[in-house]
């Protein structure tokens, strides 16, 4: 379960300040898959990097229960200058999981061939996500955040990663973004939309894309 309590978060861009969160205050259950929706600039991404742990609010609570990966996706923990399967290495023992079993999950999930031993600044954003996203399937969390991932390289990955990310949910739940609604229409069970620092909690996927749809008609 997460819990959002008078959560406030806001940051200036181009002198103009941001509001991603005006106090929120929500309760996320546990074993869910939520997809969240949001306009472009809405603040998706960083309500996730919050829930992770990844970023602070100005005020507020966030409290969890189970375990929480980081956003799958985000590559900004690996470090540039050890390859793929270094950085995959520390995370496994960051976890306290099995290395070699992790290092070689990740290699054939990532499908990174040779670049896997390369280091992680040559990597491409779509070879990190990639990798990213290996690494977060290959460890047992509670809950997984999901941002853009599954949107990332040809239609035989994106297959492989919706078909592992349901093995997932069979015993997890997740807070899924992502700009496909057919996704997120296939993935995820319940959503909430994030508009102008307020957000909506609707039990039903099919309800929040279509209150996601005449948000953006009305707009």
């Amino acid at each position: 379960m997460i819990e959002l309590i008078d959560l406030k978060k806001s940051f200036h861009v181009s002198g103009q300040r941001k509001v991603v969160s005006n106090g929120i205050t929500a309760t996320l259950p546990a074993g869910v898959s939520i997809g969240l929706l949001g306009r472009n600039g809405a603040g998706k991404s960083s309500l996730l990097r919050m829930i992770a742990g990844a970023d602070t609010p100005d005020s507020g609570e966030i409290r969890t229960t189970g375990s929480i990966s980081w956003p799958v996706g985000f590559g900004g923990s690996f470090h540039g200058e050890l390859t793929g399967a270094q950085n995959i290495r520390f995370v496994a023992r960051i976890y306290g999981v099995d290395t070699d079993e992790l290092v070689a999950y990740v290699e054939d999930f990532a499908d990174l061939g040779p670049h896997f031993h390369a280091p992680f600044r040559t990597y491409s954003s779509g070879m990190r996500s990639r990798l990213a996203f290996g690494a977060s399937m290959g460890i047992q969390f509670d809950t997984y955040l999901v941002d853009e991932v599954t949107s990332v390289g040809d239609a035989e990955f994106r297959q492989k990663s919706e078909r592992v990310f349901a093995e997932r949910m069979q015993n997890a739940g997740a807070i899924v973004v992502s700009h496909s609604l057919e996704l997120l229409g296939r993935m995820c069970e319940q959503g909430i939309l994030l508009e102008a620092g307020e957000l909506t909690y609707y039990t039903d996927i099919a309800d929040a894309i279509a209150a996601y749809r005449a948000l953006l008609t009305s707009a």
